[in-house]
């Protein structure tokens, strides 16, 4: 699962770098932020067989008229109604600096690249009322991440971004894949003690 993941500034160089090679530029944050679901965010998509950076909204409306629905899981994507369609035709990607899961005792747990680069999560978008949205792909967590949690992001390599977007073929491959190794750069992890009575 992913409820909410961070841009900060090198995020955004980053994301500034990927725009200027497909020649469109991206208004940039003014500084380092939160992105929870119902915020807008950037995402690369598809546009006329071009790469391009477009803001939408985290979050597909819950059938049930109440909240969003933020994350789809790549077992399922392919057969669920609310997802299929866009995930055949309406892929894209969302550049963050890092994510977040919550362990079993509330502690807030940071998890980013070991290389420190931009991470690039694999998402699909659709339109509801002309507001493009967008969901987070989820795949069962790797090692890096299973101890806290059993689902995380999917995390596309740099590689992999235009094969996702662009090619049907590669969709099924990508979304069996394991994501990369993660490091946890948290500020402090929480001890727990046994109670004894």
């Amino acid at each position: 699962m992913c409820g909410r993941y961070y841009i900060d500034d090198e995020t955004t160089r980053e994301i500034e770098k990927i725009v200027n090679r497909i020649e469109n530029r991206l208004n940039r944050p003014e500084k380092a932020r939160d992105v929870y679901p119902c915020d807008t965010a950037p995402t690369i998509l598809s546009d006329n067989k071009q790469m391009v950076m477009q803001e939408m909204t985290w979050g597909f409306p819950h059938f049930q008229k109440k909240g969003v629905i933020f994350n789809a899981r790549s077992e399922s994507v392919l057969q669920k109604r609310m997802f299929q369609e866009s995930t055949k035709n309406r892929r894209c990607v969302i550049p963050v600096k890092g994510f977040y899961e919550w362990d079993r005792a509330k502690n807030k747990v940071t998890y980013e690249r070991e290389d420190k680069n931009i991470m690039f999560l694999a998402g699909i978008w659709n339109s509801y009322e002309d507001k493009n949205r967008f969901v987070i792909i989820t795949t069962s967590a790797n090692p890096s991440v299973k101890d806290v949690h059993d689902r995380m992001p999917l995390v596309l390599e740099n590689n992999e971004l235009e094969n996702w977007i662009y090619n049907k073929e590669s969709i099924e491959f990508l979304l069996h894949k394991i994501p990369v190794q993660l490091q946890n750069v948290s500020d402090y992890h929480q001890q727990s003690l046994p109670f004894i009575q």
